[in-house]
């Protein structure tokens, strides 16, 4: 299997506006698509050339409670935290300083090794990390397990071993692949009105 990194990224919100001032206008993501209908939106944001964050707002979504990045917790739970990766040590303070201007809670720069990282939470109670890769320290090129009671899975190595699935018998064929609808579908439907671009044409446009 060939991955180019992470498509999207779905997180859910009650209050779209204060999200996108968040991300948008803070953090300085451009928001690149937004669908809805009443009761619902779905919003997305570019973080890079090939990812993006999505929000879905829904009515009763409310902030989660606050949880410290990586500190252990208990009962159900699929998330902990996100971290986005930037190019640089001077973005990670320009972001830090910026954070700190807003009144936002930021963490000190922490330095773990191979990563440093900055950490905060969006109107929502998602926390976030900010990362920067240490110079000459590269953890794909050079895997390495520390820690000190590995699982008998991970002690099999960082590569993926063959064999532990059921193999492939009946690849759907080309003719039964079929491709169904979904939301966003209409982007590429000429007409559909796109409610920035009768903005900046103007009111006769509009009619």
């Amino acid at each position: 299997m060939k991955y180019n990194g992470i498509h999207h990224l779905a997180m859910a919100t009650g209050n779209m506006d204060a999200t996108l001032r968040f991300w948008r206008d803070l953090l300085g993501m451009r928001l690149v698509l937004g669908m809805g209908k009443p009761g619902y939106r779905n919003y997305f944001l570019e973080v890079s050339e090939s990812t993006l964050i999505t929000f879905f707002e829904w009515p009763h979504v409310e902030p989660v409670p606050e949880k410290d990045h990586g500190y252990p917790a208990s009962g159900p739970l699929i998330f902990d935290h996100v971290s986005f990766g930037v190019n640089d040590e001077e973005t990670l303070w320009e972001l830090r300083d910026k954070l700190e201007a807003a009144e936002v809670w930021v963490s000190e720069i922490i330095d773990h090794g191979f990563i440093r990282s900055v950490y905060t939470f969006d109107p929502n109670g998602i926390p976030i990390e900010f990362s920067v890769s240490v110079e000459g320290v590269d953890i794909r090129r050079h895997p390495r397990m520390l820690d000190r009671s590995p699982t008998p899975v991970a002690m099999e190595g960082p590569d993926p071993r063959s064999g532990m699935w059921p193999a492939v018998t009946s690849p759907a064929a080309v003719e039964d692949r079929a491709v169904y609808p979904g939301e966003g579908k209409d982007v590429l439907v000429d007409g559909r009105k796109d409610y920035w671009s009768i903005q900046s044409a103007g009111p006769s446009e509009e009619s």
